[in-house]
């Protein structure tokens, strides 16, 4: 039975965080070209300000930037998966929260690293998310978001053994790059590539790089929730 509220795509990746964590953890040592996105929005985001994993799994992104030396925090929308990657990321703040009402202040971050968190954001909802992105990014801060290319989506109810109810939304690079400018980015770079054999699931892949205007403030609505160490 579908459902893809988020109370339901929160159950489902609870339900799968351990095996999550097996499989995805040490994904990005497989993954060159994303390891090299990586570098260089740390390298970008470091003399802007703090950074965000966004739909942050067990951390493994959060961790690569990190090292990179960014000051960073995870926020996902699955208690299991927090708790996972608390575990795994001793030293990095990591706390509960959807992308679509975050909680963070205002021009609170730098950058925001979402990798495959949009995809679970049906299409009409999108642009609002990407709104909420915004707000709390600092003027000149980026987003780099990554996602499935395509036009359909893959549901699931069964994953790894659990019954679950999840939807993986697929995108062309045009339409977010539609969807970013909507929302009032300014894209900076888009780059595509097929998939990794072995590594990932057969599709292929889009990172759209975009800028929060220079000037821009963040929106009206504040939010308490400090940036964790």
């Amino acid at each position: 039975m579908r459902d893809g509220t988020p109370s339901a795509v929160q159950t489902s990746y609870d339900r799968v965080a351990e095996e999550y964590v097996a499989r995805i953890f040490g994904e990005l040592e497989h993954k060159p070209l994303d390891r090299q996105l990586l570098d260089r929005f740390a390298a970008r985001v470091q003399v802007i300000g703090p950074a965000c994993d966004l739909g942050c799994g067990p951390g493994h992104v959060a961790r690569y930037l990190h090292a990179q030396g960014l000051n960073v925090i995870g926020i996902d929308l699955s208690p299991a998966m927090v708790e996972a990657a608390q575990r795994l990321n001793p030293g990095i703040g990591f706390s509960q929260g959807d992308l679509r009402s975050l909680p963070l202040e205002d021009g609170a971050l730098g950058g925001i690293a979402a990798f495959y968190s949009i995809i679970h954001i049906p299409r009409p909802e999108v642009v609002t998310a990407l709104v909420e992105m915004k707000r709390v990014l600092r003027p000149g801060g980026l987003v780099l978001l990554a996602f499935h290319i395509g036009d359909g989506l893959l549901h699931l109810d069964e994953w790894w053994g659990q019954r679950v109810s999840v939807d993986f939304i697929f995108f062309p690079t045009e339409e977010m790059t539609d969807f970013l400018s909507e929302a009032g980015f300014r894209v900076v770079e888009s780059v595509e590539r097929e998939p990794y054999p072995g590594v990932e699931h057969p599709s292929r892949r889009a990172y759209l790089l975009a800028e929060k205007p220079r000037g821009e403030n963040g929106s009206e609505r504040p939010s308490s929730l400090p940036i964790a160490p």
